[in-house]
């Protein structure tokens, strides 16, 4: 009988104890995985981010404030711009490829309703690809109260061209702060797998005078959205407007700005990935109990092996072995854990940000936190095995030994 015929009859001869183990281990290990695969995939997603635009311009305050309020939609505005100073950036056209300005403040079910010009649909937010809306829908009319509905939200709310709505005021819902107005679906956005798609698109001029709005600020925008001719030109505008002026902020490059989110919450990752490897030797010790439990169970069963020829090494082996086999089989159900856990965040953070996880894109930990887990098996059974290695085979073959 070779080593792995009694390894595996080991198992099933202790299956409950094994199963349970072995669980223990895929959490640990589908676990590491989600924290480590959550946290590449956030980072980068959010940095790099396909929004379209180069920078964005806004009232003097937050950069990052700006740039979750203008791209990502989870901010509220740092405040207003006058149209002035909006046709101001539209008109440098040196330095400035595309202009949108847009308008928040609103909100239907929760999803924002942002305000903004038709030219929002002539700009690439990818090579080649244009924020579109599917086939039988058009982009609403500048002078009509009609509006694009992102994607993530027509899938949500189940809404479809021809639909109507009222506005709501504020950018959480609150049913007695609905508008007067009622708005028709004109069209679907295409899924772009960017924050666009949980955003209701409306004309800027629609949302700039809703009813319950000030009159003063009816002209007013909250950002400007922008595409550069050039990069030289991004650190020339740095200059202009954040060390020189004093009116407005200019948040470029959008990954720079968004990447300090991440370093503010660094620690927390660290955190995290360091719970996921403290459960993961958890796990291991798990493994060590397992076995060293069943030692006395296993003591006259290793006798006899011995007696009949097998090496003392041969008996370490096999436990080593079984440890091992144990943590291989957990870290094989450890992708069922991972695939579960990732299903479930990456659908949370679609909803909560636009931003998309891919459970099945590649990750290098996928191939060392198995490898990582089937070490710790191992030396988890070096205990039990020296234990075994060190038994007396006279005293164990004893019946009541």
């Amino acid at each position: 009988m070779s080593l792995l015929q009694i390894v595996f009859r080991s198992l099933r001869q202790h299956l409950l104890s094994t199963l349970i183990t072995s669980f223990s281990i895929a959490l640990a290990c589908g676990l590491l995985m989600s924290v480590w695969v959550v946290k590449e995939q956030a980072r980068r997603n959010f940095t790099e981010v396909d929004s379209g635009f180069d920078g964005v311009f806004g009232a003097k305050g937050s950069k990052l404030q700006l740039v979750l309020n203008s791209i990502f939609h989870l901010e509220a505005s740092p405040g207003n711009l006058t149209w002035e100073q909006y046709e101001l950036i539209a008109n440098d056209k040196r330095r400035v490829k595309t202009a949108v300005p847009i308008a928040v403040g609103d909100n239907y079910r929760g999803y924002r309703i942002v305000g903004v010009t038709k030219s929002l649909f002539d700009v690439e937010y990818q090579v080649g690809k244009k924020f579109e809306v599917q086939s039988g829908g058009y982009v609403f009319r500048s002078d009509k109260k009609q509006a694009v509905v992102g994607s993530f939200v027509a899938e949500r709310l189940g809404m479809s061209i021809g639909d109507k709505f009222h506005p709501y005021h504020g950018l959480i819902f609150d049913e007695k702060e609905k508008h007067a107005e009622i708005y028709v679906v004109s069209g679907i956005m295409k899924p772009t797998n960017t924050p666009a798609d949980r955003v209701i698109w409306i004309p800027i001029k629609g949302l700039q005078n809703m009813s319950g709005h000030s009159v003063e600020t009816s002209s007013d925008v909250s950002a400007v959205l922008v595409k550069l001719q050039g990069n030289t030109h991004g650190m020339m505008m740095n200059q202009e407007y954040n060390f020189q002026g004093d009116v407005m902020t200019f948040a470029w490059p959008i990954a720079k700005i968004v990447a300090q989110l991440f370093n503010k919450i660094a620690p927390v990752e660290m955190v995290l990935s360091g719970v996921a490897v403290l459960v993961a030797f958890v796990a291991a010790g798990s493994i060590l109990a397992s076995i060293y439990n069943t030692m006395n169970q296993r003591r006259r069963d290793i006798a006899i092996f011995r007696a009949l020829g097998a090496r003392r090494r041969t008996v370490f082996s096999v436990l080593i072995l079984e440890a091992t086999g144990i943590a291989t089989f957990g870290a094989l159900a450890g992708f069922i854990v991972y695939f579960v856990i990732m299903s479930t965040a990456s659908w949370y953070i679609r909803s909560e940000t636009g931003i998309v996880l891919d459970p099945f894109e590649p990750q290098w930990v996928m191939v060392w936190a198995p490898l990582f887990m089937q070490c710790l098996g191992a030396l988890a059974g070096v205990v039990p095995a020296a234990k075994a290695y060190g038994a007396d085979v006279a005293e164990n073959l004893i019946p009541n030994a």
